[in-house]
């Protein structure tokens, strides 16, 4: 690969960098009993509220939902997530050292694979909480689930609840871009010469 190509695969796996310092994922929680309104924040390792006891307020009103808590302890994902972002910044630097077009496409379409698994988790993980609820729950309502929206927002009772993608995930976009744009810019400077 030419230079300009092995640059921007080095900026492609030292931004993901980023994705250690902000959150991947945001849900809202917006009610008229909470003016100021709720929030959680997704990190590759953590779960934590907006403000500092988000958290504990929405496991509360969880609680009489029959939701179960939202423990972060008990999310094997938020372990083995900053492993698997370790290993694609090593391989995009691999990938920026060598400059070999196959590895660049396998590193590609390993983030697009870890990319679906992991909608497709945070999907089921949200079905479970949503769905999966206590018997002995304070405040039933017959057919109703709580599941939050994937991507946008979505009525619960009297909560409205946001859920939209955070900086690391447009990181990892914008990483997975740049590496496509290498690629590009490797054919077109390979076809010229």
């Amino acid at each position: 690969m030419n230079s300009t190509s092995k640059k921007l695969l080095l900026a492609s796996a030292l931004i993901l960098v980023g994705v250690f310092f902000f959150p991947l994922w945001n849900i809202n929680l917006e009610a008229p009993q909470y003016p100021e309104g709720l929030g959680i924040r997704i990190w590759v390792n953590q779960i934590t509220g907006y403000k500092e006891n988000d958290l504990q307020s929405i496991n509360g009103l969880n609680h009489y939902i029959g939701m179960k808590p939202i423990n972060p302890d008990d999310i094997p994902e938020l372990k083995i997530m900053p492993f698997a972002i370790g290993l694609m910044i090593i391989f995009g630097l691999f990938n920026a050292f060598k400059g070999n077009r196959k590895t660049v496409y396998i590193w590609i379409i390993l983030f697009l694979i870890l990319g679906a698994i992991g909608l497709y988790d945070f999907y089921m993980w949200g079905y479970n909480y949503g769905h999966n609820l206590s018997p002995d729950a304070p405040i039933k309502v017959p057919g109703m689930s709580y599941q939050p929206p994937l991507i946008g927002s979505k009525q619960l009772l009297n909560i409205n609840a946001v859920s939209l993608p955070s900086i690391s995930s447009f990181i990892i976009l914008i990483s997975v871009l740049l590496a496509v744009m290498a690629i590009i810019i490797d054919k077109k400077k390979s076809k010229k010469a």
